[in-house]
Order: C-alpha cells, then structure tokens, then sequence
C-alpha cells in the first residue's frame, strides 16, 4: 500500500489514475478549480476542453459506449453541475457506465444559497445510479473508487460524486488501494438453474417463439453467446433500437427491429408469438405499445440483471436474474440438454409465417416526386459507403429512425443513440466521444437540423483537439419527427415547427450549415441532389484530418414508416397512411 501526504485535490486526480480512467472530458470553475490544478501535472490523464458541460456529459457516454469503459465527465458547482443533468439522465435511462465529478461550495456554504451553490446531489438522485456528496479530504479516493466500481457493475449507469470545494484544498494522507464500503451493493450476476432449465422447457415446447433482445445483451457482451443460442433454438430474434447489431442484420434469423417504428415482420412476430424471451430488454412503451394488447397469447421469460425490471411492465412467468452474458450461456446448455433429450422445438409453421411477412412488408421508402432528395436514401447510402466497422451517432427524432432502418449494423455495438430519454443534441458530442475512445475508427454523427443546432459548438472542440468526426445533417428545414405528428394527428397544423421558412433552394439559410463549419475550423459541403450523394460522402470519408459536416438539404415531408401511434395496440400498426398490413397473409 503506498502512504503520501497530498491535497485532497491531488487525491482526486491520483485516483482516477489509479482506476484507468485516460480521458475526461469537462469545464472549470470557481470550485472545481482546486481540481484543475493537479489535473495540469497530470501525464496520464487527457483532459478534453468542451465547449457546454452537456456536451462533456454525451462525450463521456460516447466514449463509455465504444471502449466499455466507465465514460467521466467534470463540472464545477451550481450551473455547471445543472447542465450535466440531462447527460446523466441519458445515460440513467440507457444503462451508460459514467461518472461525473462536480465541484461543490465549501462545506461552511452548503444549504446557505451560497454563490453558484445547487443541491446537485438531490437534484440527480432519481436520474443516478448512485451519488456522493464528499465533504472531507480523506473520503475522496475512496470514493472515487466505489463510484468506478457501481458505475461499471451489474446494471451499469451514471454515478454522481459531488466534492466540496474545501475538501479538495485540505491536505491528506493518500493511500492506495483502497478498502471499499459498500455493504449493500452485491449484484446478481449468475442466473439460478432452475430458471434457466424452465425457459429451455418452454423454448422446446412453444411452437411460435421469439427472442426479444434488448440493449442488455450488448452492455453484457453477449453477441457472440446470442448468435449460438437463436442458431441452436431457431428462434426468430428481434433486436430494440439499443440492440441492433447485437445480431448481424443480414443474419436469416433476424426479423429486425420491433416497436413504434419497427420492422412489420418484428412487430408481428412479438403479437403472435406463444413465448417470449426477453433478454436485457425492458419492455418499453416505445416496443410494446399499449401493454395491455401487447403479445397477447405470450408467456414469457424475462432474464435482466436488474431484479426491478423483471415483471415491472409485464408479468414474467420464468423470471431470470443474471448478467446476460452468463443467463444465455446457461440458456444454451440447458436447450442442448432438451434436445439430447430428444425435445425440440418445431417452427416451422412459425417460419412460414415470418417469412411471409418479410417478404410482404419489407422496409422501404418514396423518391420525392419534385425530384428533392429523399433523407432515407442519403442515411442509407452513407451506411453502404462507410461500411459495418464504422460508428454511426444518431441524434434524435426521424433521422434516428431513418439511421437505424436503412443503416445494416453487423457487429454489436456500431450504432450509438439516445433510446430511452430521447435527447436532441446527442449526436455531435456523444460521436466526439465515441472518436476519442476509437480514433482509428470512422465515426459519423447522423444528425437532424434541429438536434444539431442544439450541441454544435463542441464541432469546436473536435476541430482544436483533432478529433475528425464525420456529420451528416439531415436538414428539412424543420423539427421533422414532430412535424410528422402535426401532419397525422393534428390536420397538418405546423405550430412551432418550421426552423428555417426559407430552406427550400434559395440562398438565405438561416443558419448556413457550411459557413458554421467553416467558422468552427470544419469543412463544410453541401448537398441537395440525388446524384450528388456519393460523391459528397467520398469526399467526406477522404478528410481524416478535420471534422466534416455535410449539409443534406431534403424533403420536409419525408415521413417514418412504418408506425404505431403512441397509445394504440401494436396490431394497428400502419406501413404507411391509412395503410394496414393484412395480419393473416400467409396463414
């Protein structure tokens, strides 16, 4: 163990040594600054200068998201600290392991409204993991160390460590490891046999089964594991928005994304199916619509390692607590058992079904009659040209949709977005952080104009610190996603929608997308042509050098099909208005 007297600041710094962290990315403050200092000396940590803590807050869920690392981020008090709130929920909701380090007034000012004084703890204590507020020296690094160790455990998510200012300026002794005191935290990873040999019975036995595969699978690193199980069982799999790629989507037993704006096939599969089996999935409203008309003649197995997921939105009848690398691996060897046994599932019917279904209703889209270009095709072609080992970033709303239809996502872990909170403003600071934690990798930020105009100073942080992403900005002219409402459900009535009147082929672009890239130090192109489309992204993929943002000038009307509106049953799903798929095709 080794013993040193230091500031409480200098323990700050030296622990987050000690737990690997390479990367934090953050904005000093009055007190925060005590931490700043250190940080200066620090040859071990790269400390990246963002231009708005929201920014700092994504960065750190980007870069936890392609490294498996627990992401950091640092604010000083009051406002600071406020504007991480909305990264931190993000990654609440999405199981991002992150921690974020605030500054906090002295401890003499605590509770006295002092200058730039906000109870950030209380205010993030439903959005966090867990969360400290730290008013003594000598309890920095050990609780610097708890924090890594609940971020990155069990569920993994976003823990909050809020240090008085006081504390980091006293002096301590430092040591190192540390005992950590965490009495209560003991996550469940193993699954119970019992369980597992239950869920292999009824896999066997159902003669429509499916494998609903939430984000889970991925944080638990269990593709490889997910593959062997659907090939074994020969299980249709449906993969959430926060799973794809957790199977290849080119995979014969891939029926595609389930939910609001899922695939017809997908979405079929789960209200048809006899069993389904959840793994690291949550049931979401945006997944299942109405609950109550949800997979109606489904029993279900739900496995998740969050004990409080397990029949929170639908009963399970198998419950299974575990890590769902480890609850699949088991699952796997218990279906071998059933099938030595000479117990095994016949689908075959099932197949006939799906198959029917994919082929009837497979996800497209219309060329814009006016000869405007179609956003679907500019996400789909940008997927074809930067290929399945590139990151693709999406922001939030129709463009998020569109990246996660028409982009083929092959390995877990490629597509990177904001599911549960739905955040705008994600996509350029969450791909400036995924291009930190793979600077080798080509990282595209799939942007609407609207989410863009949101976060688009940290383009300024990528261009000085020489981190190259690529932004496509998908730019209707209007907040696209919620003009698509407006348009279907309240008669075409665009209150507060439209962001630039005058978008459409004329020179007033109200911003112009290419000069404030060019003012941020980017190159800024622009492209309004169908025919235009390769060319650009060649171009774009050519600049390793500096950041890029494309300017996609397309259709305003352009809509995601297909959809479930908010509140209805999944089986009222439309392909596109006023238009149903007939259910029984195939039967």
């Amino acid at each position: 163990m080794t013993t040193e007297q230091m500031t409480g600041a200098q323990a700050l710094v030296r622990a987050l040594e000690n737990v690997g962290v390479d990367t934090v990315f953050g904005i000093p403050g009055g007190a925060i600054l005590p931490a700043y200092d250190p940080l200066f000396d620090s040859n071990k940590l790269r400390h990246i200068l963002v231009r708005h803590e929201q920014g700092a807050g994504h960065a750190a869920q980007g870069y936890a998201m392609v490294t498996g690392k627990v992401g950091v981020c640092m604010a000083t008090s009051g406002p600071g600290a406020t504007n991480l709130v909305t990264a931190i929920s993000d990654a609440y909701m999405d199981s991002v392991p992150m921690v974020a380090i605030t500054g906090q007034v002295a401890t003499s000012l605590i509770g006295t409204d002092g200058f730039q004084e906000a109870d950030i703890a209380g205010i993030t204590m439903p959005i966090t993991k867990h969360n400290f507020l730290v008013t003594r020296a000598e309890d920095i690094a050990r609780t610097i160390a708890e924090a890594f160790h609940i971020a990155g455990t069990g569920r993994p998510g976003p823990v909050l460590v809020d240090i008085a200012k006081d504390a980091m300026q006293a002096t301590v002794e430092f040591q190192w490891p540390v005992q950590l005191q965490l009495p209560g935290y003991r996550p469940v990873t193993r699954p119970h046999s019992k369980q597992v040999r239950e869920a292999a019975r009824l896999i066997v036995e159902a003669e429509r089964p499916v494998l609903y595969v939430g984000g889970g699978v991925l944080k638990a690193g269990a593709a490889a594991e997910l593959k062997v199980l659907a090939e074994l069982t020969g299980a249709p799999v449906v993969t959430t928005l926060m799973a794809k790629g957790a199977l290849p989507d080119s995979h014969p037993l891939h029926m595609g994304m389930p939910g609001m704006h899922g695939a017809v096939g997908a979405v079929g599969a789960l209200q048809r199916s006899d069993l389904l089996v959840a793994l690291g999935a949550r049931f979401d409203d945006r997944v299942t619509g109405k609950l109550d008309g949800f997979a109606p003649h489904a029993k279900v197995v739900h496995a998740d390692i969050d004990p409080a997921e397990i029949s929170k939105n639908r009963h399970a009848d198998v419950p299974i607590v575990g890590d769902a690398r480890e609850v699949i691996a088991d699952l796997i060897v218990a279906v071998q058992n059933e099938h030595e046994a000479g117990r095994k599932g016949d689908y075959e019917d099932w197949w006939r079904q799906l198959n029917a279904w994919r082929d009837t209703y497979p996800l497209g889209y219309d060329i814009p009659e006016d000869g405007s270009l179609s956003p679907q095709y500019v996400i789909e072609r940008i997927g074809e040209i930067a290929g399945p080992d590139a990151y693709y970033v999406a922001g939030v709303g129709q463009h998020q949709m569109w990246a996660a239809q028409f982009i083929k996502y092959e390995r877990p872990g490629a597509f990177l977005n904001s599911g549960g909170a739905g955040t705008m403003g994600y996509s350029v600071p969450a791909a400036m952080g995924a291009k930190v934690g793979a600077p080798d990798a080509t990282v595209w930020a799939i942007d609407g104009d609207g989410c863009f105009q949101m976060t688009n100073q940290e383009l300024a942080t990528c261009a000085i610190e020489g981190i190259p992403v690529k932004v496509a900005v998908i730019n209707n002219g209007n907040l696209g996603m919620v003009r698509q409402w407006q348009t279907l459900f309240y008669e075409g009535r665009y209150s507060n929608t439209v962001l630039q009147p005058q978008a459409e082929h004329t020179a007033k672009r109200i911003p112009d997308f290419v000069k404030l890239a060019e003012a941020y130090g980017c190159v800024g192109l622009r492209c309004e042509k169908a025919e235009d489309v390769d060319a650009v992204i060649a171009k774009a993929m050519e600049i390793n050098d500096a950041p890029v943002v494309i300017d996609f000038v397309v259709h305003k009307d352009a809509m995601v099909w297909p959809m479930v509106a908010a509140g209805t049953s999944n089986d009222d799903i439309k392909i596109a208005r006023d238009m149903a798929p007939e259910w029984e095709n195939g039967d």
